[in-house]
């Protein structure tokens, strides 16, 4: 472990690099940059909002709030797991060049996509104090959500970042993948609708759900589930464990099939 450190320390310096190369090709030929991590997140929550406080006639005016709370972080997850699973195959000149730890391409793209996602939650800061939603005593466990679904999703993307170098096909069963996990986070209903209908195992035995769940009561004053929050909380480290020995095990034989 401690070898592991210090190989890391040693090559830091490039992982921060590699961030700020991530962040500069997504927003490369855009006239505003970066502003579109706030302007996008505010404009699907409008759209959003129209369309499902419509069809489920929802007048609740804290709406748009459940639904960028949502939204936010499953984007987050969206964007890190597909960008860790392309992270080797696109950064394949440079590892068959010089020698690089490999684990250091899906962790600078989590970590740029994550960037960017703390960069987005000022849109949700700002809506909700103009709904007049106030932090509270429990705004504390935003903060453990929001590193249960880092963890998540580092974890997962060293899964997916290991089975897209041998399996193509990875990427386009991902995107279908991410499909059915986006109407499994209850991003644009209540939960209520679903867990009525006796289909509740389907949300309570999602970790991605959990963990937006455990955010979202932190926004909205209440205190989280304790038994979500252990689930997730075990499903996110116990991820990582298995995409670190996965990704470990794999990495010598990358160099063949890229």
């Amino acid at each position: 472990m401690k070898k592991q450190f210090k190989n890391f320390m040693k090559y830091r310096f490039l992982l921060g690099e590699l961030v700020k190369k991530g962040i500069k090709l997504k927003y490369r030929r855009s006239y505003l940059g970066i502003v579109w991590s706030l302007l996008e997140p505010l404009f699907e929550m409008i759209v959003l909002t129209i369309v499902f406080g419509t069809l489920f006639d929802n007048s609740d005016r804290t709406f748009p709030i459940y639904i960028l709370t949502g939204r936010l972080l499953y984007s987050f997850f969206s964007q890190g797991t597909k960008a860790s699973l392309k992270s080797i195959r696109s950064n394949s000149a440079m590892i068959k060049k010089v020698y690089v730890p490999k684990y250091l391409y899906p962790m600078s793209s989590v970590l740029f996509n994550y960037v960017i996602f703390l960069i987005s939650l000022i849109v949700l800061v700002l809506v909700s104090l103009i709904l007049g939603v106030y932090p509270t005593r429990y705004v504390f466990m935003a903060l453990v959500a929001l590193v249960l679904i880092l963890v998540f999703t580092y974890g997962v993307g060293m899964i997916l970042a290991t089975l897209g170098v041998f399996f193509r096909d990875m990427e386009y069963l991902w995107n279908v993948a991410l499909m059915l996990i986006m109407y499994m986070c209850a991003i644009f209903y209540y939960p209520q609708r679903l867990l009525d209908s006796g289909y509740s195992w389907i949300l309570k035995w999602n970790p991605l759900y959990c963990i937006i769940a455990i955010f979202r009561d932190a926004v909205f004053g209440r205190m989280p589930d304790i038994q979500m929050l252990l689930y997730s909380t075990v499903f996110s480290f116990g991820s990582l464990l298995v995409g670190l020995f996965v990704f470990r095990k794999r990495q010598d034989e990358f160099i063949l099939h890229i």
